[in-house]
């Protein structure tokens, strides 16, 4: 019988709340078998949007108490998951960025919750997903303050290791992205081929990575560190796509991989590129890197100017 008084309302709202904090795990003193509580992997899913925050970012956005927030930092800086450096604009304040460890560990987090929703999903008819979807979404737009037309929300952008299906993703993304912007031909598709397939024939878990970065589900990017010798590494496969651009995911990538190189022991970063990838090359001249050698070659269908660009770290 439908809810007809606001009592009766309010209690319906209240059984929905019972039952779905049941169905997707939260009574679990840790949230979905990880070392967090609830609020830890929200925290963690906050600061792994930012390239960097501040507590008092962190309150506003969550709604925690001050104090409250303030042991759940001290707590991951303990664990090694966040760094922390005055603010350059005002001393008072801290800049806080997650480590590599804690955006592995948010890696992990965020994977293991994908799973676990698109298990819950798969395990409906496809009307019955869509209308879950549809139903979750009118909760959300009868709930939310309503979004101002002036104001645009910033995409959720995540960076995350590869799943099945991604590394394709990679080749063919180069591929489809130089050919429509350059020019380039098939040898540059091949030419990515065989550097995605010995990243994986020959790969070292403690000193190679590869981020993919997804916005709002869709990959929009992508970048590998590989090792060339124990103490340089090679910055590889830099790729945002043209409708993620704008939005500072190319300089993420990079810092990503410059915070990964240092923690992994090397002392250099090489990378190679060419002269017409003049915003891939204000990227790198923008976190420190140096062009050290150019020459002229003809590659993928076209005269170049291949270029070595350094960073000593």
């Amino acid at each position: 019988m439908p809810a007809t008084s606001l009592p009766q309302r309010a209690a319906a709202v209240r059984q929905f709340n019972r039952f779905y904090t049941r169905q997707i795990g939260l009574l679990a003193g840790q949230y979905l078998d990880s070392p967090f509580s609830l609020t830890e992997a929200r925290v963690v899913y906050e600061l792994a949007q930012r390239h960097t925050a501040t507590a008092a970012s962190l309150v506003r956005e969550l709604g925690l108490d001050p104090g409250y927030l303030s042991r759940i930092l001290r707590g991951f800086q303990r664990r090694g998951l966040l760094s922390r450096q005055s603010s350059p604009a005002d001393g008072r304040q801290s800049l806080l960025r997650l480590t590599p460890k804690g955006r592995r560990a948010f890696q992990a987090l965020n994977d293991r919750s994908q799973h676990d929703l698109e298990t819950m999903l798969g395990g409906l008819p496809l009307n019955a997903q869509s209308q879950l979807v549809e139903a979750m979404q009118s909760i959300e737009r009868l709930l939310g303050a309503p979004a101002s037309p002036a104001v645009a929300q910033p995409p959720t952008i995540v960076l995350r290791g590869p799943r099945p299906g991604d590394l394709g993703w990679v080749v063919a993304r180069h591929g489809a992205v130089y050919a429509q912007e350059y020019g380039w031909d098939e040898h540059f598709e091949a030419l990515v081929a065989e550097i995605v397939a010995g990243f994986v024939q020959n790969f070292d878990p403690q000193r190679e990575r590869c981020w993919i970065a997804e916005m709002d589900g869709e990959n929009v990017g992508s970048v590998f560190v590989v090792k060339k010798t124990d103490t340089v590494a090679k910055l590889r496969l830099l790729l945002v796509e043209p409708a993620a651009r704008g939005q500072g995911l190319g300089a993420r990538l990079v810092e990503e991989c410059l915070s990964f190189a240092r923690q992994a022991g090397y002392r250099q970063m090489t990378l190679w590129t060419n002269s017409v990838l003049l915003a891939a090359r204000h990227l790198y001249a923008k976190a420190g890197f140096k062009r050290v050698d150019t020459g002229p070659h003809h590659a993928f269908g076209h005269d170049l100017v291949e270029e070595t660009w350094r960073l000593e770290l």
